[in-house]
């Protein structure tokens, strides 16, 4: 039986290389440790397996609630910023519950009947860029992701509940935007409360605002309840488990945080991310705006989405720079052998997306932008696993490809944009996520004409 390898300096250190740096942590790891290695990282048991080989992911992903779980507390972490009935902590027949109310919502043509207001809020953003000032499109692309949330998601669309949540998302986002700030979450005794100047104090004076105002939202839509509303909160309300029973106002607090951190954050980063691509490289934007050429007038959501190079864009933009960079945990039940190696019970072992992404056998020249992969072959979800895999994939993963899509295409038929730094963007961390450091700084060149065909999207009813 082979032994696993690692490093081997304190748990401390490596704690802090994975926060610092964890892009250069995990490919020096993998550099000297192959596709399955040990850490020192995590909390409880300070040993977490990582690895990036294919066949072990499909094992891990696969064997849940067998050899394997996959529980909800191993996200601890994630807890202040979510609360502890989120989907993301919740195991076993909670979890199950949850997830079986939450999946409705978030599939089917129901979601598709976004698609003009995506388009709307990308525009209504780009018109604000100025010709030859630059911008960071990170910023940009957040302000339409947490539009996007506030008016699908949570159907709150103006007022001053609109505003207030809007302005206190984005500063809650900041406390933990960085890898010395994300120390906050990582290292429980940095949480003490300080007062309102503290950055704990500061955090939880946010969060306790956050919930004031989505607990009056949930309220007020259980004293005028409304069945012609179509957001996913409407929907999430209306859900009802196996005993008829709905989420409780702590439930639906808890999940709409979820979607609000998890789901505008990554989406934003994603979306910066294809900006920066489809701008830095001459062949790729121009073979995009070929196909987009191509749209019918008043082409519908599905039109757009089901177009194969954008598709193929977007798929390379999560490939080369996952957001997240790892699955969510498993924790082994019994003894496993996996490709060879010998797990003891109570082992935490996940799959490493970031250096799956990069394995030059599956992904030839790892490091190149190349969209064209997505056209010549179909990968396995093991192989390519953007949004994590198994019974812990992203909820939200639909709603984001179709907002990911969207805003590209939108963008790309009505501005002309340039990238505005002469070093290519660096990924570290933000939060528990990856994205670009600096935000990718670009800058508006002009506006494109707007021809009917390409302009106006119909919604899907």
């Amino acid at each position: 039986m082979k032994q696993i390898n690692g490093p081997k300096t304190s748990h401390l250190i490596q704690e802090f290389q994975w926060i610092a740096d964890p892009v250069d942590y995990m490919n020096t790891c993998a550099r000297k440790y192959g596709d399955i290695f040990g850490t020192r990282i995590g909390a409880g048991c300070r040993n977490l397996i990582f690895t990036s080989h294919p066949e072990a992911i499909q094992y891990i992903l696969t064997h849940d609630t067998k050899e394997l779980t996959a529980p909800g507390s191993v996200n601890g972490i994630l807890k202040p910023l979510v609360g502890d009935k989120s989907v993301i902590l919740l195991e076993d027949k909670a979890h199950r519950r949850q997830r079986k109310l939450l999946m409705p919502p978030f599939h089917g043509e129901r979601m598709f009947n976004y698609g003009q207001l995506i388009c709307d809020l990308t525009r209504k953003v780009g018109d604000r860029w100025e010709v030859g000032k630059p911008f960071r499109a990170r910023d940009s692309m957040q302000e339409i992701s947490l539009a996007v949330i506030l008016q699908a998601v949570f159907g709150v669309y103006e007022g001053t509940r609109y505003d207030r949540l809007k302005e206190l998302t984005g500063n809650l986002s900041k406390v933990v935007d960085s890898p010395l700030s994300a120390s906050l979450l990582f290292f429980p005794f940095l949480q003490q409360d300080l007062g309102a100047w503290s950055p704990w104090g500061r955090f939880r004076r946010l969060r306790q605002e956050i919930d004031e105002l989505l607990f009056e939202e949930i309220e007020e839509r259980r004293q005028h309840p409304d069945e012609t509303r179509t957001d996913i909160l409407s929907l999430m309300m209306a859900a009802r488990d196996e005993d008829g029973q709905p989420m409780t106002n702590e439930e639906l607090r808890d999940e709409l945080l979820t979607l609000l951190f998890a789901g505008h954050e990554t989406t934003a980063t994603a979306m910066a991310w294809s900006l920066y691509w489809v701008n830095r490289l001459p062949e790729v934007r121009d073979r995009l705006l070929s196909e987009l050429a191509t749209l019918p007038p008043n082409a519908d959501p599905m039109t757009i989405y089901r177009l194969p190079y954008l598709s193929a864009i977007c798929q390379e933009s999560l490939r080369i720079y996952p957001v997240a960079m790892i699955t969510f945990p498993r924790v082994t039940t019994q003894p496993v052998e996996l490709m060879g190696y010998h797990l003891e019970p109570g082992t935490t072992v996940v799959g490493c997306i970031y250096l799956l992404h990069r394995n030059p056998s599956i992904y030839p020249e790892p490091e190149q932008f190349k969209p064209e992969r997505f056209l010549e072959r179909k990968y396995s979800p093991y192989e390519y696993l953007p949004f994590g895999s198994g019974s812990r994939q992203c909820i939200g993963m639909a709603l984001a490809q179709y907002e990911m899509k969207l805003t590209l295409a939108t963008v790309m038929l009505n501005y002309e944009l340039a990238w505005a730094d002469s070093k290519p963007p660096k990924a570290s961390r933000r939060g528990v996520t990856l994205a670009a450091r600096g935000g990718i700084p670009m800058v508006l060149k002009g506006r494109r004409s707007r021809p009917e065909k390409s302009v106006e999207v119909a919604a899907v009813s």
